[in-house]
């Protein structure tokens, strides 16, 4: 089994920033791609980045782009996103989700194994 773990959430000023982390564990955890995803009270869970297991080549959402950055540490099995100048509208629950196909894009149904997710909350 994989556990993923995310943390870094938090109350915040709208133009600040916050680095969520994802740290992932389990006897198979090995190398998978990873994205992040966000789900507003009422709203779908929607794709924000993803990363794959190298970390060369990253995938965002074109609503965070210039914003959102992806990252991962493969000796601490942590992945992080950089989250900066917050607005109101990017309050959520963030997740984030291990694919062992490789895949790292926008289809939540591509993913095996989900965080319980982080808060973010922006007042204005």
């Amino acid at each position: 089994q994989v556990q993923l773990v995310e943390s870094g959430g938090g109350l915040v000023q709208a133009g600040a920033s916050l680095r969520l982390s994802c740290v992932g564990s389990g006897r198979t955890f090995g190398r998978p791609a990873m994205g992040w995803f966000r789900q507003a009270p009422g709203k779908d869970r929607e794709f924000v980045a993803g990363i794959d297991w190298s970390g060369r080549n990253t995938y965002y959402a074109d609503s965070v782009k210039g914003r959102f950055t992806t990252s991962r540490d493969n000796t601490k099995n942590t992945v992080y996103l950089q989250i900066n100048n917050l607005k109101p509208e990017d309050t959520a629950v963030y997740f984030c989700a291990a694919s062992t196909s490789g895949y790292s894009g926008s289809m939540r149904d591509q993913y095996d194994y989900w965080g319980q997710g982080t808060q973010v909350t922006v007042s204005s």
